[in-house]
């Protein structure tokens, strides 16, 4: 492996999908001395196991607007790369099992409008039209985004990482960040095992080791893992490539296909902390 270099422009920490997407989106823009430091391998910390949903409908026009960058980004990453990224355009159904709900999923959609989003309401027969593994009969209807769909999140890290290379960044596994240097309230660089990087800024995204480094300049960063489950159902009757993407939220449910088989998540509300104790200095996948 190439040796460390002494000092760089940006120095990101984490090679995870969101710090490798930060250093290829730092490339893409011209600043070609970007460093990613990770401490073990690329996707080892939690993308690994990431569901990939693809979603764009959110809350602001802002964030409405980044989602729907991603999706548009991960449909020509893989031509772009040569990286398969597992991206497929499946379209999402998001049911409602109460009135309220399908009122708040009718505005959705009637703010998705202004958005320059495409977003349908759905009837319960066409629920059922459209994804035939569920029953329905308790169902006040719904809203279908044609746009969205679902990645693997391990193919989308590696896709990017090739094409952050390609426009000069350069990235180094095995590579723990210890500390962050800094003088007086100005970041300077980071000290890893195998010596310092001087830099003018630090990216952190370390995922659920950032708020550890981050405390440890005084910076106060909220992120905490918590424990998420899923399960896989084998040989579903029914089950295709081009079902769309389900989200139950009355549930607290997603449902999508996964491999042959059917992934069920559940996005726990009061989710149970891990790793309060710390993380163990050999996690990896």
């Amino acid at each position: 492996m190439a040796a460390l270099p002494d000092r760089c422009e940006v120095v990101v920490v984490g090679g995870g999908v969101i710090g490798v997407s930060v250093a290829y989106h730092l490339a893409e823009a011209g600043i070609q001395d970007v460093v990613l430091l990770e401490r073990k391998e690329l996707t080892s910390g939690t993308t690994w196991h990431a569901a990939g949903l693809v979603g764009q409908l959110r809350t602001s026009i802002n964030m409405t607007q980044l989602a729907r960058y991603t999706s548009e980004l991960y449909r020509g990453l893989e031509a772009e790369t040569g990286q398969a990224t597992g991206y497929r355009q499946c379209g999402s159904i998001s049911i409602a099992a109460t009135a309220e709900r399908f009122e708040e999923l009718k505005r959705s959609a009637s703010m998705a409008k202004v958005f320059g989003l495409e977003v349908n309401v759905l009837s319960v027969a066409q629920i059922a039209e459209r994804y035939p593994l569920i029953q329905t009969e308790d169902l006040y209807g719904g809203i279908h985004i044609p746009s969205d769909g679902y990645a693997n999140a391990v193919d989308i890290t590696q896709a990017l990482a090739k094409g952050a290379r390609s426009r000069g960044a350069r990235i180094f596994t095995d590579t723990k960040v210890e500390t962050i240097l800094r003088d007086g309230d100005r970041v300077t660089g980071v000290r890893t095992a195998d010596g310092e990087i001087q830099s003018q800024y630090v990216v952190i995204c370390g995922g659920m080791w950032s708020r550890d480094l981050a405390a440890s300049v005084g910076v106060n960063l909220p992120l905490h893992a918590c424990e998420h489950y899923y399960v896989l159902f084998e040989s579903v009757e029914g089950l295709n490539p081009e079902l769309p993407v389900l989200r139950d939220y009355d549930a607290c449910t997603y449902y999508k296909y996964d491999a042959g088989k059917l992934l069920v998540g559940a996005f726990e509300p009061s989710a149970k902390p891990w790793g309060m104790q710390g993380i163990s200095e050999d996690f990896c996948f």
